[in-house]
């Protein structure tokens, strides 16, 4: 694909005034941090500045993360499959004149070779009964809608490789050709919000408290608190399309850090119940069996073990015209270290 194509893709930063938007230089899903966007709408393309289209990019997609998980501990889900949100998607992105802008200095530079610019001006210049040509870059449609283009997710490259198509124009209310297989949709949106879905960590209570001891059961559990549904919202204002992602917290997993440890139940899986994972310690418990925790059978010795408490989360979507789906399971974890002694009798 000649270079230029690539740049077709490149959205220049207009400025905004109304707030609060963030405006990025390109159409993506934004860094897979721990912080995120939280409280904020952030508008990854071109911001629309005039009702219709702002200068080369339209088809930006808006992310409402003010449902989203907060505090200095979220970080991102991973999918428990190999699945993965789209590496490019088609939208809106030029009106005639704006298209016009954009080619036409190409073609005078010969940036790409004649060949390929005589090609481009036959297509959307001159014009022609050849479908996908268009006379003077479609100027008796204007306002009546928009040429499409590829807009390529940053996170998963390379999206170049998979979004090909030549730009190509479509009615406003009417869908894009059919052989457009990636272009936006809910539930691409809702796919991309996945994305952008933070969630929070945190350590796991251990008692008793202080050092844990050879075979003595540990009781772990988590505060209710933490295990809220968060969410996110994706939308492309300009084709009035949005979905929201949403991820439910449904179990924990302890991981001891070493096989020489028993962990309960045998599944190591702790499920939610009335809002809360595991059950806290209380006096009077010893010679219980805790609902969620662990046993190590060997000390740690001079050092510790690494447990990592990894939370399950069920996503679902929800999107316009009542469409929604699930989306693969995905989990996020935190580790502690766990010292772990030796004793001969210990009373509780």
């Amino acid at each position: 694909m000649p270079a230029v194509r690539k740049l077709a893709r490149t959205a220049i930063v207009v400025s905004l005034t109304c707030a609060p938007v963030l405006v990025s230089p390109v159409a993506h899903t934004g860094n897979r941090d721990g912080a995120g966007t939280v409280g904020q709408t952030e508008q990854h393309g071109n911001a629309v500045d005039d009702g219709t289209l702002s200068a080369v990019a339209a088809g930006a997609i808006v992310y409402d993360r003010s449902k989203n998980g907060t505090g200095i501990s979220v970080g991102p889900v991973t999918s428990t499959t190999s699945w993965t949100p789209p590496a490019c998607w088609y939208a809106p992105k030029y009106t005639p004149a704006q298209l016009k802008a954009y080619l036409e200095p190409i073609w005078e530079a010969d940036s790409t070779g004649s060949q390929w610019d005589l090609e481009q001006r036959s297509k959307y210049e001159k014009g022609g009964t050849t479908a996908g040509t268009y006379k003077e870059f479609n100027r008796e449609k204007s306002g009546k809608g928009y040429f499409w283009d590829a807009y390529v997710n940053e996170s998963f490259p390379p999206g170049w490789d998979r979004c090909t198509k030549p730009i190509f124009w479509v009615d406003k209310g009417s869908p894009p050709p059919a052989d457009i297989e990636n272009a936006v949709t809910p539930r691409i949106l809702a796919e991309l919000a996945y994305n952008e879905i933070r969630v929070p960590g945190r350590k796991v209570a251990l008692a008793p408290v202080g050092a844990t001891k050879v075979n003595l059961p540990t009781w772990a559990w988590l505060d209710g608190s933490a295990f809220k549904p968060v969410s996110v919202t994706a939308s492309v204002p300009i084709l009035g399309i949005s979905a929201t992602t949403t991820a439910e917290p449904v179990s924990l997993k302890i991981h001891p850090g070493t096989t020489d440890a028993d962990v309960y139940p045998a599944s190591g899986i702790c499920e939610i119940k009335n809002g809360q994972i595991g059950e806290p310690y209380a006096k009077g418990k010893a010679d219980k069996t805790p609902p969620c925790g662990v046993k190590y059978l060997r000390s740690s010795g001079d050092g510790s073990y690494p447990l990592r408490a990894t939370t399950t989360w069920k996503i679902h979507w929800a999107g316009t015209g009542g469409a929604g789906d699930a989306l693969p399971d995905a989990t996020f974890g935190t580790t502690q270290d766990v010292t772990v002694q030796e004793i001969q009798a210990v009373n509780r």
